[in-house]
C-alpha cells in the first residue's frame, strides 16, 4: 500500500513459447465476420453505466441504428442512443452545428445530466475536433442548466469495442474526477465489459470483505432493470457522479485486464494507472476473476486492502465448486475446446479451462498487439500440458478455417460460433458477448468461486446431453 501499481503475477521477461502470428486463409485477404465488434459500441455501453447518463455518437444515423439493435438483442432492455445524425453536407462542412443541436435535445428531451460523446469513423476522418466543439458548446449555452459532458475519441478503424470500452471509462474518470477528495475508505472497482450479473457479484463480495465498492461502469441495473409500470426515459441506476469525484479519495482501485496492463503492468494508460498517476490511489491489475487461481488473486487483494479475512460464505462457494470439479472432471477431462471472443475474457476462459482439465487448441481474438500467448503463459502456463495456438487479429473465417484440423469436441465464446458448432456438431459454451441466440445473456455469471460453478456445471451439462443426443438408447443416466 506504498502507493505503487501491485502486480498479481512476477515480470515476464521473456516471450512464451507459442505461435502468435496472426493467420490468414489463402483464399482470404478482407475480414470474414470479424471476431470483434465496433469501437463506439463499446463506448457506449460504459456511458450507459452512469447515472443519468445518455450515450451519444457523433457521425451518421446508422451506427447508432447498428449498435442499439447488437446490444437490445444480447440484453433485452430497451437501449437508446443519440446520434448527431451526419449527412453528405456535413461530411464536407464538419459536424458542429449538428452535434450542438443533438447535445440541446438530448438535455431537453431526456433531461440527460452525463452526456457522454463518442466519435464514429466519419468524423474521425474528417477531423472533427470534439474537444474544440464542446469548448464551444460551453460558452455558447452557459446560460441553460447543462449536463456534464464527457468526450472518447473511438475510431473503428485503430481499435475494437473493449478499446472504445476502456477508453470511455478513462475518460470519464478523466474528465469527471479532476480534483482530490478526502479519504474515505472505500475501493474502486474497474470490472471491465461483464455481465450485469458478473457486476451484483462483485459487489456482493467487495461488501463480504467490510468495505463499500465504487463500481465503474455500473450498468447492472440500466442494462437488467425491472419491469415498471411507467416507462423511464433514462433508466435508474449506474454510478453517480457524486461516487466518480469520489474516486480519487478511495483507498485503492481493482482494474480487470492482463491484456490492458501489459506484461510489466506499464501497458495503455487506463482509468485505473490515471488515478494513480494523479492522485496516488494504489492500484492492484489483476487478470478476470474467472476460475480459481484468477479468483483467488483477487481475494488477496482484497485482503491486503482491508486486512479482512476471506468471509465464511465465500470460502464454503470455492469448496463447493472444488467438491463439483472432483465429481465432475471425468467428463470433461481431456475435451479439446476453441476458444474466441475479447482478449481478457479469452485469457480468463483459457484459464479456467484448464483448470478443469480441458485442453484448449486454439485461442483466438479479434484485437491485435495484445500480447495473448505472454499473458496466457503467465496465467496457467503450468497447467497447460500442451500450448494452445494462439491467434490475435483473426475473424471467423481465420478461426474455422484452422480449427478445422484440430478436431476441436467443443466451442467456447460468444453466439457467432454457433454455425461452426452445429456444422461440427459440437457444444458451445456461450459467455461473454454478443449472444444473441440464446435468452438470459446479461444474467450468464463468469466471475469468482460462483461464476466458475456456473460455466463449469453448464459445461458438463452441454457435453452430457451431446452424448444422449448421439446415443441410439439416450442414456438415461450417466
Amino acid at each position: 500500500m506504498s502507493g505503487s501499481i501491485v502486480l498479481d503475477s512476477p515480470i515476464i521477461d521473456t516471450p512464451a513459447p507459442v505461435s502468435t502470428g496472426e493467420y490468414k486463409g489463402q483464399s482470404n485477404v478482407s475480414t470474414t465476420n470479424a471476431c470483434k465488434l465496433c469501437t463506439p459500441l463499446g463506448a457506449t455501453l460504459a456511458f450507459k453505466g452512469i447515472e443519468g447518463a445518455v450515450s451519444f455518437l457523433h457521425g451518421s444515423q446508422g451506427c447508432a441504428t447498428y449498435m442499439r439493435r447488437y446490444i437490445i438483442s444480447h440484453f433485452r432492455e430497451p437501449m437508446d442512443i443519440a446520434s448527431s445524425s451526419l449527412g453528405e453536407k456535413n461530411a464536407i462542412y464538419g459536424g458542429g452545428p449538428n452535434l450542438k443541436k443533438g447535445l440541446l435535445n438530448a438535455m431537453q428531451k431526456y433531461g440527460a445530466k452525463v452526456i457522454g460523446v463518442a466519435t464514429t469513423c466519419l468524423t474521425e476522418t474528417i477531423g472533427d475536433d470534439v474537444a474544440r466543439l464542446l469548448t464551444e458548446f460551453r460558452e455558447e449555452f452557459r446560460d441553460l442548466p447543462l449536463a456534464e459532458l464527457v468526450h472518447v475519441s473511438t475510431p473503428s478503424f485503430s481499435g475494437t469495442h473493449m478499446d472504445g470500452f476502456h477508453g470511455a471509462v478513462k475518460a470519464i474518470t478523466d474528465q469527471l474526477c479532476t480534483e482530490s477528495t478526502p479519504a474515505n475508505g472505500r475501493v474502486n472497482l474497474l470490472s471491465g465489459m461483464v455481465s450485469p450479473a458478473d457486476i451484483r457479484y462483485l459487489k456482493e463480495i467487495t461488501r463480504g470483505f467490510g468495505v463499500e465498492p465504487i463500481l465503474l461502469p455500473d450498468y447492472s441495473e440500466t442494462l437488467d432493470g425491472p419491469a415498471l409500470l411507467e416507462y423511464e426515459n433514462i433508466p435508474s441506476g449506474g454510478t453517480s457522479l457524486a461516487d466518480i469525484r469520489a474516486m480519487s479519495g478511495a483507498r485503492a482501485s481493482i482494474e480487470f485486464g492482463r491484456a490492458i496492463a501489459g506484461l510489466d503492468g506499464q501497458g495503455q494508460d487506463t482509468a485505473g494507472t490515471s488515478l494513480h498517476s494523479r492522485f496516488g490511489v494504489p492500484l492492484f491489475r489483476l487478470g478476470l476473476p474467472i476460475g480459481i487461481r484468477e479468483t483467488d488473486s483477487l481475494f488477496a487483494a482484497l485482503k491486503t486492502i482491508t486486512g479482512v479475512e476471506t468471509p465464511r460464505e465465500l470460502a464454503l462457494e470455492r469448496g463447493r465448486y472444488v467438491d463439483s470439479l472432483v465429481d465432475g472432471h471425468k467428463y470433461v477431462s481431456g475435451l479439446r475446446a476453441v476458444v474466441y471472443g475479447e482478449e481478457d475474457l479469452v485469457i480468463g476462459l483459457t484459464s479456467f479451462l484448464a483448470e478443469i482439465g480441458v485442453k484448449p487448441v486454439l485461442v483466438a481474438t479479434g484485437a491485435r498487439n495484445r500480447n495473448l500467448a505472454a499473458h496466457i503463459e503467465a496465467v496457467c502456463g503450468d497447467v497447460l500440458r500442451v500450448k494452445p495456438i494462439i491467434r490475435e487479429g483473426a475473424d471467423f473465417f481465420d478461426i474455422v478455417e484452422e480449427a478445422k484440423s484440430l478436431s476441436p469436441d467443443l466451442l467456447v465464446g460468444h453466439s457467432k460460433g454457433q454455425r461452426a458448432a452445429k456444422d461440427w456438431n459440437i457444444p458451445l459454451l456461450r459467455c461473454g458477448f454478443p449472444i444473441h441466440d440464446r435468452f438470459g445473456g446479461q444474467r450468464l455469471l463468469h466471475l469468482g468461486y460462483r461464476g466458475a460453478q456456473s460455466l463449469f456445471d453448464r459445461l458438463v451439462n452441454l457435453v452430457l446431453e451431446k452424448k444422449q443426443n448421439d446415443s441410439d438408447i439416450g442414456y438415461g443416466y450417466l
